[in-house]
């Protein structure tokens, strides 16, 4: 636009494969919820809920006050609610993290400050691949009785 550089040049060409990456900048402050099929990268503010079918970054001056649903996920800034993440969630030092958080597989760093209960279980698809639904039902039910 003002360099002479097309739009796939700077931001490179993800047409084929149908995503893009979406960016909040830092100083940017958005209400409202964000739905997306590509990458997630939030470095302002957010006030508002996340549903990413790819992987959410928040920037480490990001703060999201809302839920995040998504892929994957990287919190390197503040998070005030819910994290569900079908796959990994890092909690990168200097983060904060204050709600539940719900993911096949976490990896928290030490300097990385998290207040909520976490949940870890793996996909669903995975765990019934080898079983029909009312043996998993059964499992889950019996599961819950026993732990509660």
């Amino acid at each position: 636009m003002f360099n002479g550089k097309s739009k796939s040049d700077v931001l490179g060409d993800n047409s084929s494969a149908g995503t893009s990456t979406s960016l909040i900048g830092a100083g940017t402050s958005m209400k409202g919820d964000i739905t997306s099929n590509g990458d997630l990268r939030i470095d302002g503010s957010l006030v508002g809920n996340i549903n990413c079918s790819a992987k959410v970054v928040i920037g480490a001056n990001g703060v999201v006050q809302g839920d995040i649903n998504g892929q994957q996920a990287d919190i390197m800034g503040t998070v005030t609610g819910t994290i569900k993440v079908k796959d990994l969630l890092q909690l990168k030092g200097g983060s904060t993290v204050s709600g539940n958080i719900q993911a096949a597989k976490l990896q928290i760093e030490p300097t990385a400050n998290f207040n909520g209960e976490c949940h870890m279980a793996p996909q669903p698809a995975a765990a019934a691949s080898s079983k029909t639904a009312p043996e998993v039902s059964k499992e889950l039910k019996h599961a819950t009785i026993a732990a509660g």
